[in-house]
Protein backbone atom coordinates (compact mmCIF):
# COMPACT_ATOMS: atom_id res chain seq x y z
CA UNK A 1 0.00 0.00 0.00
CA UNK A 2 1.26 3.11 -0.49
CA UNK A 3 1.68 5.35 2.79
CA UNK A 4 1.31 8.83 2.82
CA UNK A 5 3.88 11.07 3.37
CA UNK A 6 3.88 12.35 6.99
CA UNK A 7 3.36 16.53 7.44
CA UNK A 8 6.19 18.49 8.58
CA UNK A 9 6.89 18.53 12.11
CA UNK A 10 7.07 23.12 10.91
CA UNK A 11 3.19 23.09 10.11
CA UNK A 12 2.19 21.34 12.80
CA UNK A 13 1.44 22.84 16.52
CA UNK A 14 2.46 19.71 18.33
CA UNK A 15 5.91 19.86 16.79
CA UNK A 16 7.17 17.75 19.35
CA UNK A 17 4.68 14.61 18.90
CA UNK A 18 4.83 14.43 15.32
CA UNK A 19 8.59 14.71 15.53
CA UNK A 20 7.90 11.39 18.25
CA UNK A 21 6.36 10.11 15.25
CA UNK A 22 8.25 10.62 12.46
CA UNK A 23 8.95 8.77 9.75
CA UNK A 24 5.19 6.89 10.34
CA UNK A 25 1.93 6.87 8.84
CA UNK A 26 -0.17 9.92 10.02
CA UNK A 27 -2.64 7.30 11.07
CA UNK A 28 -0.04 5.80 13.84
CA UNK A 29 -1.10 8.59 16.49
CA UNK A 30 -4.67 8.86 17.13
CA UNK A 31 -3.94 4.88 17.41
CA UNK A 32 -1.48 5.69 19.90
CA UNK A 33 -3.76 7.68 22.23
CA UNK A 34 -6.84 5.72 21.91
CA UNK A 35 -4.88 2.43 22.81
CA UNK A 36 -3.27 4.34 25.61
CA UNK A 37 -6.40 5.56 26.99
CA UNK A 38 -7.90 1.84 26.77
CA UNK A 39 -4.97 0.41 28.35
CA UNK A 40 -5.38 3.40 31.61
CA UNK A 41 -8.66 1.60 32.02
CA UNK A 42 -7.93 -1.88 31.51
CA UNK A 43 -4.67 -1.79 33.76
CA UNK A 44 -6.31 0.73 36.65
CA UNK A 45 -9.05 -2.08 37.03
CA UNK A 46 -6.79 -4.96 36.69
CA UNK A 47 -4.73 -3.19 39.18
CA UNK A 48 -7.61 -3.24 41.75
CA UNK A 49 -9.23 -6.33 40.58
CA UNK A 50 -7.74 -9.50 42.94
CA UNK A 51 -7.61 -6.77 45.79
CA UNK A 52 -10.61 -5.98 46.01
CA UNK A 53 -12.08 -9.32 45.43
CA UNK A 54 -9.98 -10.59 49.03
CA UNK A 55 -10.04 -7.31 50.73
CA UNK A 56 -12.65 -8.16 53.63
CA UNK A 57 -16.36 -7.14 53.47
CA UNK A 58 -15.75 -4.30 56.23
CA UNK A 59 -13.18 -2.86 54.19
CA UNK A 60 -15.43 -2.64 51.13
CA UNK A 61 -14.42 -5.50 49.27
CA UNK A 62 -16.17 -8.86 48.33
CA UNK A 63 -14.23 -10.96 51.20
CA UNK A 64 -13.57 -13.77 49.05
CA UNK A 65 -10.86 -16.49 49.08
CA UNK A 66 -7.68 -16.45 47.47
CA UNK A 67 -8.59 -19.39 45.60
CA UNK A 68 -12.42 -18.36 44.23
CA UNK A 69 -10.39 -14.71 43.54
CA UNK A 70 -7.75 -16.08 41.31
CA UNK A 71 -10.51 -17.97 39.61
CA UNK A 72 -12.59 -15.25 38.89
CA UNK A 73 -9.39 -13.26 37.87
CA UNK A 74 -7.86 -16.05 35.90
CA UNK A 75 -11.75 -16.73 33.65
CA UNK A 76 -12.51 -12.91 33.41
CA UNK A 77 -9.28 -12.20 31.96
CA UNK A 78 -9.27 -15.68 29.61
CA UNK A 79 -12.84 -13.75 28.19
CA UNK A 80 -11.21 -10.45 27.62
CA UNK A 81 -8.94 -12.20 25.43
CA UNK A 82 -10.63 -15.66 23.90
CA UNK A 83 -13.46 -13.00 22.63
CA UNK A 84 -11.11 -11.49 20.55
CA UNK A 85 -11.63 -14.75 18.52
CA UNK A 86 -15.31 -13.62 17.70
CA UNK A 87 -14.47 -9.80 17.49
CA UNK A 88 -11.66 -9.98 15.22
CA UNK A 89 -14.08 -12.12 13.30
CA UNK A 90 -17.51 -10.15 13.21
CA UNK A 91 -15.18 -7.26 12.15
CA UNK A 92 -13.81 -9.12 8.94
CA UNK A 93 -17.72 -10.51 8.11
CA UNK A 94 -19.98 -7.67 9.12
CA UNK A 95 -19.33 -4.45 11.14
CA UNK A 96 -15.54 -3.43 10.19
CA UNK A 97 -12.24 -2.62 12.23
CA UNK A 98 -13.32 0.91 12.88
CA UNK A 99 -16.96 -0.11 13.95
CA UNK A 100 -15.84 -2.84 15.84
CA UNK A 101 -13.38 -0.45 17.80
CA UNK A 102 -15.78 2.07 18.54
CA UNK A 103 -18.95 -0.38 19.65
CA UNK A 104 -16.22 -2.48 21.65
CA UNK A 105 -15.09 0.72 23.43
CA UNK A 106 -18.69 1.80 24.30
CA UNK A 107 -19.31 -1.78 25.86
CA UNK A 108 -16.19 -1.29 27.89
CA UNK A 109 -16.91 2.31 29.38
CA UNK A 110 -20.59 1.19 30.39
CA UNK A 111 -18.08 -1.86 31.88
CA UNK A 112 -16.63 0.29 33.87
CA UNK A 113 -19.51 2.82 35.26
CA UNK A 114 -20.91 -0.32 36.33
CA UNK A 115 -18.12 -1.41 38.29
CA UNK A 116 -18.33 2.02 40.14
CA UNK A 117 -21.33 1.17 41.41
CA UNK A 118 -21.28 -1.18 44.31
CA UNK A 119 -23.83 -4.26 44.52
CA UNK A 120 -22.34 -7.46 43.41
CA UNK A 121 -24.80 -7.26 40.58
CA UNK A 122 -23.19 -4.74 38.71
CA UNK A 123 -19.62 -6.24 39.51
CA UNK A 124 -20.62 -8.98 37.43
CA UNK A 125 -22.02 -7.19 35.18
CA UNK A 126 -19.32 -4.83 34.65
CA UNK A 127 -16.88 -7.76 34.04
CA UNK A 128 -19.14 -9.23 31.13
CA UNK A 129 -19.00 -5.54 29.35
CA UNK A 130 -15.20 -5.32 29.73
CA UNK A 131 -15.02 -8.60 28.49
CA UNK A 132 -17.34 -8.30 25.22
CA UNK A 133 -16.33 -4.91 24.85
CA UNK A 134 -12.43 -5.79 24.45
CA UNK A 135 -13.37 -8.58 22.53
CA UNK A 136 -14.79 -6.10 19.81
CA UNK A 137 -11.97 -3.84 20.50
CA UNK A 138 -8.50 -5.31 20.98
CA UNK A 139 -7.97 -7.39 17.82
CA UNK A 140 -9.47 -4.77 15.64
CA UNK A 141 -7.08 -1.88 16.67
CA UNK A 142 -4.00 -3.85 16.41
CA UNK A 143 -5.19 -4.92 12.82
CA UNK A 144 -5.86 -0.77 11.97
CA UNK A 145 -1.96 -0.30 12.84
CA UNK A 146 -1.24 -2.87 10.71
CA UNK A 147 -3.05 -1.54 7.68
CA UNK A 148 -1.40 1.73 8.30
CA UNK A 149 1.91 -0.62 6.51
CA UNK A 150 3.04 -2.47 3.54
CA UNK A 151 3.45 -6.24 4.12
CA UNK A 152 7.48 -6.01 4.04
CA UNK A 153 7.50 -2.15 5.18
CA UNK A 154 11.05 -2.41 7.29
CA UNK A 155 8.97 0.28 9.74
CA UNK A 156 6.10 -2.04 10.86
CA UNK A 157 7.76 -3.67 13.72
CA UNK A 158 9.18 -0.30 14.95
CA UNK A 159 5.37 0.81 14.28
CA UNK A 160 4.06 -1.49 16.63
CA UNK A 161 6.72 -1.00 19.27
CA UNK A 162 5.81 2.70 19.52
CA UNK A 163 2.02 1.32 19.63
CA UNK A 164 2.98 -0.58 22.27
CA UNK A 165 4.81 1.97 24.66
CA UNK A 166 1.36 4.06 24.05
CA UNK A 167 -0.44 0.49 25.74
CA UNK A 168 2.41 0.99 28.82
CA UNK A 169 2.18 4.52 29.26
CA UNK A 170 -1.89 4.40 29.94
CA UNK A 171 -0.80 0.79 32.19
CA UNK A 172 1.84 3.29 33.89
CA UNK A 173 -1.03 5.96 34.71
CA UNK A 174 -3.90 3.43 35.38
CA UNK A 175 -2.48 1.62 39.06
CA UNK A 176 -1.18 5.19 40.40
CA UNK A 177 -4.80 6.69 39.73
CA UNK A 178 -6.47 3.60 40.77
CA UNK A 179 -4.68 2.65 43.22
CA UNK A 180 -4.46 6.06 44.83
CA UNK A 181 -8.37 6.52 44.98
CA UNK A 182 -8.83 2.78 46.11
CA UNK A 183 -6.10 2.77 48.76
CA UNK A 184 -4.76 5.66 50.06
CA UNK A 185 -5.38 6.71 53.77
CA UNK A 186 -5.41 10.32 52.46
CA UNK A 187 -8.21 9.66 50.34
CA UNK A 188 -10.05 7.74 52.50
CA UNK A 189 -10.22 10.22 55.13
CA UNK A 190 -11.21 13.04 52.07
CA UNK A 191 -14.23 10.86 51.59
CA UNK A 192 -15.13 10.36 55.41
CA UNK A 193 -15.17 14.42 55.11
CA UNK A 194 -16.93 15.05 52.62
CA UNK A 195 -19.32 12.54 53.75
CA UNK A 196 -19.08 9.46 51.70
CA UNK A 197 -18.24 5.93 52.95
CA UNK A 198 -14.66 5.57 52.75
CA UNK A 199 -14.82 1.66 52.53
CA UNK A 200 -16.12 2.32 48.85
CA UNK A 201 -13.40 4.35 47.90
CA UNK A 202 -12.93 1.12 45.74
CA UNK A 203 -15.38 2.12 43.24
CA UNK A 204 -13.94 5.63 42.64
CA UNK A 205 -11.30 3.67 41.33
CA UNK A 206 -13.18 1.58 38.87
CA UNK A 207 -15.11 4.81 38.12
CA UNK A 208 -11.46 6.46 37.11
CA UNK A 209 -10.60 3.71 34.62
CA UNK A 210 -14.50 4.36 32.96
CA UNK A 211 -13.26 7.86 32.47
CA UNK A 212 -10.04 6.44 30.59
CA UNK A 213 -12.25 4.46 28.40
CA UNK A 214 -14.68 7.56 27.66
CA UNK A 215 -11.46 9.93 26.68
CA UNK A 216 -10.15 6.64 24.35
CA UNK A 217 -13.17 7.15 22.67
CA UNK A 218 -13.93 10.90 22.16
CA UNK A 219 -10.28 10.41 20.27
CA UNK A 220 -10.99 7.45 18.25
CA UNK A 221 -13.96 8.75 17.06
CA UNK A 222 -12.43 12.18 15.80
CA UNK A 223 -10.03 10.53 13.77
CA UNK A 224 -11.52 6.92 13.09
CA UNK A 225 -12.80 8.08 9.15
CA UNK A 226 -9.27 8.82 7.90
CA UNK A 227 -7.99 5.03 9.10
CA UNK A 228 -7.21 2.74 6.10
CA UNK A 229 -9.43 -0.82 6.80
CA UNK A 230 -7.44 -3.79 7.11
CA UNK A 231 -7.06 -5.99 3.65
CA UNK A 232 -9.84 -7.89 4.63
CA UNK A 233 -12.55 -5.32 4.24
CA UNK A 234 -13.27 -2.42 1.83
CA UNK A 235 -12.68 1.14 2.78
CA UNK A 236 -16.60 0.67 3.82
CA UNK A 237 -15.28 -1.59 6.73
CA UNK A 238 -17.19 -4.22 5.18
CA UNK A 239 -16.18 -7.81 3.34
CA UNK A 240 -17.39 -7.58 -0.02
CA UNK A 241 -17.03 -11.67 -1.03
CA UNK A 242 -19.77 -12.97 1.13
CA UNK A 243 -23.15 -13.06 0.59
CA UNK A 244 -25.69 -12.38 3.67
CA UNK A 245 -26.41 -15.66 4.67
CA UNK A 246 -23.12 -17.07 4.11
CA UNK A 247 -21.85 -14.15 6.36
CA UNK A 248 -24.47 -15.13 9.04
CA UNK A 249 -23.54 -19.34 8.54
CA UNK A 250 -20.21 -18.77 9.55
CA UNK A 251 -20.42 -15.84 12.03
CA UNK A 252 -23.28 -17.99 14.09
CA UNK A 253 -20.40 -20.92 13.56
CA UNK A 254 -18.19 -19.04 15.02
CA UNK A 255 -19.85 -17.81 17.89
CA UNK A 256 -21.03 -21.17 18.52
CA UNK A 257 -17.40 -23.00 18.37
CA UNK A 258 -16.63 -19.85 20.67
CA UNK A 259 -18.91 -20.63 23.54
CA UNK A 260 -18.10 -24.50 23.59
CA UNK A 261 -14.04 -23.58 23.98
CA UNK A 262 -15.75 -21.32 27.04
CA UNK A 263 -17.58 -23.54 28.29
CA UNK A 264 -14.82 -26.14 28.17
CA UNK A 265 -12.43 -23.54 29.25
CA UNK A 266 -14.56 -22.99 32.31
CA UNK A 267 -15.53 -26.60 33.07
CA UNK A 268 -11.70 -27.26 33.40
CA UNK A 269 -12.32 -25.64 37.32
CA UNK A 270 -14.14 -28.69 38.26
CA UNK A 271 -13.01 -31.23 40.45
CA UNK A 272 -12.68 -34.51 37.90
CA UNK A 273 -12.30 -32.03 34.80
CA UNK A 274 -8.95 -30.30 35.34
CA UNK A 275 -7.07 -32.63 33.11
CA UNK A 276 -9.34 -30.57 30.05
CA UNK A 277 -6.06 -27.67 30.57
CA UNK A 278 -4.00 -30.25 28.90
CA UNK A 279 -6.13 -28.75 25.85
CA UNK A 280 -4.28 -25.91 25.85
CA UNK A 281 -1.03 -27.56 24.54
CA UNK A 282 -2.50 -30.34 22.94
CA UNK A 283 -5.38 -28.44 20.37
CA UNK A 284 -2.29 -25.89 19.41
CA UNK A 285 0.04 -28.56 18.65
CA UNK A 286 -2.91 -31.09 16.67
CA UNK A 287 -3.19 -27.82 15.03
CA UNK A 288 0.14 -27.29 14.19
CA UNK A 289 0.79 -31.10 12.51
CA UNK A 290 -2.55 -31.05 10.28
CA UNK A 291 -1.52 -27.46 9.15
CA UNK A 292 1.99 -28.53 7.87
CA UNK A 293 0.82 -31.55 6.23
CA UNK A 294 -1.10 -29.19 3.91
CA UNK A 295 0.39 -27.70 0.25
CA UNK A 296 -0.52 -24.55 0.70
CA UNK A 297 1.68 -21.36 1.89
CA UNK A 298 -1.44 -20.24 4.17
CA UNK A 299 -1.22 -23.31 5.92
CA UNK A 300 2.44 -23.29 6.57
CA UNK A 301 2.61 -19.92 7.43
CA UNK A 302 -0.48 -20.86 10.19
CA UNK A 303 1.38 -23.77 11.22
CA UNK A 304 4.34 -21.19 12.09
CA UNK A 305 1.74 -19.28 14.12
CA UNK A 306 0.54 -22.39 16.25
CA UNK A 307 4.26 -22.97 17.40
CA UNK A 308 4.23 -19.11 18.78
CA UNK A 309 0.88 -19.43 19.66
CA UNK A 310 2.23 -21.88 22.44
CA UNK A 311 5.25 -20.22 23.69
CA UNK A 312 3.42 -16.87 23.82
CA UNK A 313 0.57 -19.04 25.87
CA UNK A 314 3.20 -19.75 28.11
CA UNK A 315 4.80 -16.43 28.25
CA UNK A 316 1.50 -15.00 29.64
CA UNK A 317 0.63 -17.78 32.37
CA UNK A 318 3.97 -16.71 33.99
CA UNK A 319 3.59 -13.14 33.09
CA UNK A 320 -0.22 -12.42 33.67
CA UNK A 321 0.41 -13.80 37.54
CA UNK A 322 1.33 -9.70 37.71
CA UNK A 323 -2.41 -9.52 39.02
CA UNK A 324 -2.57 -12.39 40.89
CA UNK A 325 0.80 -13.71 42.74
CA UNK A 326 2.64 -10.62 42.47
CA UNK A 327 -0.08 -8.69 43.14
CA UNK A 328 -0.62 -10.80 46.29
CA UNK A 329 2.93 -10.67 47.10
CA UNK A 330 3.30 -7.05 46.70
CA UNK A 331 0.63 -6.26 48.87
CA UNK A 332 1.20 -9.17 52.23
CA UNK A 333 4.91 -9.76 51.89
CA UNK A 334 6.78 -6.25 50.46
CA UNK A 335 7.86 -3.41 52.07
CA UNK A 336 4.87 -0.53 51.04
CA UNK A 337 6.64 2.80 52.01
CA UNK A 338 9.59 4.79 51.23
CA UNK A 339 11.39 6.19 53.88
CA UNK A 340 8.81 5.65 56.08
CA UNK A 341 5.75 7.60 53.89
CA UNK A 342 3.03 4.32 52.73
CA UNK A 343 1.98 4.17 49.39
CA UNK A 344 -0.92 1.84 47.76
CA UNK A 345 0.77 -1.42 46.54
CA UNK A 346 -1.70 -1.70 43.25
CA UNK A 347 1.57 1.20 42.74
CA UNK A 348 3.75 -1.29 41.95
CA UNK A 349 1.68 -2.17 38.92
CA UNK A 350 3.80 0.59 37.39
CA UNK A 351 6.45 -0.29 37.12
CA UNK A 352 6.45 -2.27 34.25
CA UNK A 353 4.91 0.05 32.08
CA UNK A 354 7.67 2.53 33.30
CA UNK A 355 10.57 0.20 31.88
CA UNK A 356 8.46 -0.57 28.67
CA UNK A 357 8.58 2.78 27.82
CA UNK A 358 11.74 3.19 28.60
CA UNK A 359 13.27 0.25 26.78
CA UNK A 360 10.66 0.58 23.87
CA UNK A 361 12.67 3.14 22.12
CA UNK A 362 15.56 1.21 22.06
CA UNK A 363 13.92 -1.78 20.77
CA UNK A 364 12.44 -0.14 18.20
CA UNK A 365 15.55 1.67 17.32
CA UNK A 366 17.35 -1.47 17.26
CA UNK A 367 14.66 -3.18 14.50
CA UNK A 368 15.18 -0.43 12.82
CA UNK A 369 18.71 -0.91 12.64
CA UNK A 370 18.94 -4.45 12.03
CA UNK A 371 16.43 -4.34 9.01
CA UNK A 372 16.07 -7.72 7.58
CA UNK A 373 18.89 -8.63 9.53
CA UNK A 374 17.54 -8.80 12.80
CA UNK A 375 16.31 -12.49 14.58
CA UNK A 376 13.29 -14.12 13.21
CA UNK A 377 10.42 -14.15 15.64
CA UNK A 378 10.52 -17.51 17.22
CA UNK A 379 14.07 -16.45 18.31
CA UNK A 380 12.23 -13.39 19.87
CA UNK A 381 10.50 -15.43 21.59
CA UNK A 382 12.94 -18.27 22.74
CA UNK A 383 14.88 -14.72 24.33
CA UNK A 384 11.88 -13.66 25.68
CA UNK A 385 11.06 -16.45 27.85
CA UNK A 386 14.57 -16.72 29.06
CA UNK A 387 14.00 -13.24 30.12
CA UNK A 388 10.93 -14.78 31.93
CA UNK A 389 12.48 -17.77 33.74
CA UNK A 390 15.03 -15.35 35.05
CA UNK A 391 12.61 -13.34 36.66
CA UNK A 392 10.89 -15.75 38.44
CA UNK A 393 14.16 -17.53 39.19
CA UNK A 394 15.28 -13.97 41.25
CA UNK A 395 11.76 -14.80 43.51
CA UNK A 396 12.92 -17.68 44.99
CA UNK A 397 15.37 -16.17 46.99
CA UNK A 398 12.89 -13.04 48.03
CA UNK A 399 10.03 -15.41 48.88
CA UNK A 400 12.67 -17.07 50.93
CA UNK A 401 13.71 -14.01 52.91
CA UNK A 402 9.81 -13.17 53.15
CA UNK A 403 10.09 -15.65 56.23
CA UNK A 404 12.03 -13.31 58.48
CA UNK A 405 9.09 -10.47 57.17
CA UNK A 406 8.16 -7.96 54.54
CA UNK A 407 11.27 -7.97 51.42
CA UNK A 408 12.30 -4.67 49.95
CA UNK A 409 10.87 -3.53 47.17
CA UNK A 410 13.95 -3.54 44.72
CA UNK A 411 13.13 -7.52 44.41
CA UNK A 412 9.70 -6.73 42.86
CA UNK A 413 11.58 -3.91 40.58
CA UNK A 414 14.43 -6.79 39.49
CA UNK A 415 11.34 -8.79 38.23
CA UNK A 416 9.21 -6.48 36.71
CA UNK A 417 12.86 -5.36 34.87
CA UNK A 418 13.43 -8.71 33.71
CA UNK A 419 10.27 -9.50 32.58
CA UNK A 420 9.36 -6.35 30.53
CA UNK A 421 12.69 -7.39 28.68
CA UNK A 422 11.41 -10.76 28.04
CA UNK A 423 8.18 -8.73 27.08
CA UNK A 424 9.25 -6.46 24.51
CA UNK A 425 10.49 -9.60 22.77
CA UNK A 426 7.03 -11.57 22.15
CA UNK A 427 4.04 -8.98 22.61
CA UNK A 428 4.30 -6.43 20.09
CA UNK A 429 6.72 -8.71 18.13
CA UNK A 430 3.77 -11.15 18.26
CA UNK A 431 1.26 -8.48 16.87
CA UNK A 432 3.62 -7.37 14.21
CA UNK A 433 4.35 -11.26 13.06
CA UNK A 434 0.27 -12.11 13.20
CA UNK A 435 -0.49 -9.30 10.89
CA UNK A 436 1.99 -10.28 8.39
CA UNK A 437 1.57 -14.17 8.52
CA UNK A 438 -2.09 -13.43 8.56
CA UNK A 439 -3.70 -15.31 4.77
CA UNK A 440 -6.03 -12.78 2.72
CA UNK A 441 -9.39 -11.79 4.63
CA UNK A 442 -8.15 -13.36 7.94
CA UNK A 443 -6.17 -10.33 9.50
CA UNK A 444 -8.64 -9.91 12.86
CA UNK A 445 -9.47 -13.40 12.87
CA UNK A 446 -5.35 -14.66 13.07
CA UNK A 447 -5.29 -11.86 15.96
CA UNK A 448 -8.32 -13.08 17.57
CA UNK A 449 -6.31 -16.57 17.99
CA UNK A 450 -2.98 -14.65 18.63
CA UNK A 451 -5.54 -12.94 21.78
CA UNK A 452 -6.33 -16.88 22.41
CA UNK A 453 -3.09 -17.65 23.60
CA UNK A 454 -3.15 -14.44 26.04
CA UNK A 455 -6.23 -15.94 27.42
CA UNK A 456 -5.40 -19.25 27.70
CA UNK A 457 -2.18 -17.92 29.61
CA UNK A 458 -4.58 -15.87 31.78
CA UNK A 459 -6.69 -18.26 32.74
CA UNK A 460 -3.53 -20.41 33.51
CA UNK A 461 -2.00 -17.74 35.64
CA UNK A 462 -5.69 -17.69 37.43
CA UNK A 463 -5.00 -21.03 38.12
CA UNK A 464 -1.52 -20.62 39.72
CA UNK A 465 -2.04 -17.88 41.34
CA UNK A 466 -4.89 -19.49 43.55
CA UNK A 467 -3.03 -21.12 45.17
CA UNK A 468 -0.92 -18.39 46.56
CA UNK A 469 -0.64 -18.10 50.89
CA UNK A 470 1.49 -15.62 52.49
CA UNK A 471 1.73 -17.64 55.65
CA UNK A 472 3.72 -20.10 53.72
CA UNK A 473 7.05 -18.21 51.97
CA UNK A 474 8.90 -21.76 51.56
CA UNK A 475 6.03 -23.74 48.89
CA UNK A 476 6.18 -20.07 47.24
CA UNK A 477 9.66 -20.22 46.62
CA UNK A 478 9.02 -23.46 45.39
CA UNK A 479 6.46 -22.41 43.09
CA UNK A 480 8.44 -20.16 41.98
CA UNK A 481 11.71 -22.48 41.40
CA UNK A 482 8.99 -25.17 39.45
CA UNK A 483 7.62 -22.30 36.76
CA UNK A 484 10.81 -20.71 36.50
CA UNK A 485 12.28 -24.34 34.97
CA UNK A 486 9.36 -25.63 32.92
CA UNK A 487 10.18 -21.78 31.04
CA UNK A 488 13.52 -22.28 30.53
CA UNK A 489 12.72 -25.82 29.20
CA UNK A 490 9.98 -24.22 26.84
CA UNK A 491 12.64 -21.89 26.01
CA UNK A 492 15.16 -24.86 24.76
CA UNK A 493 12.54 -26.37 22.43
CA UNK A 494 11.85 -23.14 20.79
CA UNK A 495 15.54 -22.35 19.92
CA UNK A 496 15.74 -25.85 18.43
CA UNK A 497 12.59 -25.37 16.63
CA UNK A 498 13.20 -21.85 15.39
CA UNK A 499 15.16 -22.55 11.80
CA UNK A 500 12.14 -24.41 11.28
CA UNK A 501 9.74 -22.01 11.98
CA UNK A 502 11.28 -19.14 9.68
CA UNK A 503 10.90 -22.12 6.66
CA UNK A 504 7.50 -22.24 7.70
CA UNK A 505 7.14 -18.47 7.48
CA UNK A 506 8.99 -17.76 4.38
CA UNK A 507 6.54 -17.35 2.17
CA UNK A 508 4.40 -14.94 4.15
CA UNK A 509 3.31 -12.10 1.69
Amino acid sequence: MTIPAYPSPKSDRSSLLVRSFSGHPPGLPSLFFTELWERFSYYGMRALLTLFMVAAIADGGLGLSTADAGRIYGNYTMAVYMLAIPGGFIADRILGARRAVMLGGTLIALGHYALAVPMIETFYLGLVLIALGTGLFKPNISALVGALYGRDDARREAGFSIFYMGINIGGFLAPIVTGFLAQSAWFKSWLESAGFDPTQSWHWGFAAAGVGMTIAMIIFARHAHGLPEPDSQDQDGLASDETPGQILRSTAAMLAGTLVLLCLVLASDIEGLTWLRWLFVALPIAGIIYAVRLPSDDAKRMAAIGVLFIAAMIFWAIFEQAGTTIALFADQLTRTDIGGIPFPSAWFQSINPVFVIVLTPFFAALWMRWGVKQPSPAVKFAFGLVFLATSFLLMVPAATLAVSGRVSPLWLVGLFFLQTVGELLISPVGLSTMTRLAPLRTTGLVLGLWFLAAAFGNKLAGVLGSGFSSSDPAALATSFLTQAGLVAVAAGLLFLAAPWVKKLSVSAR
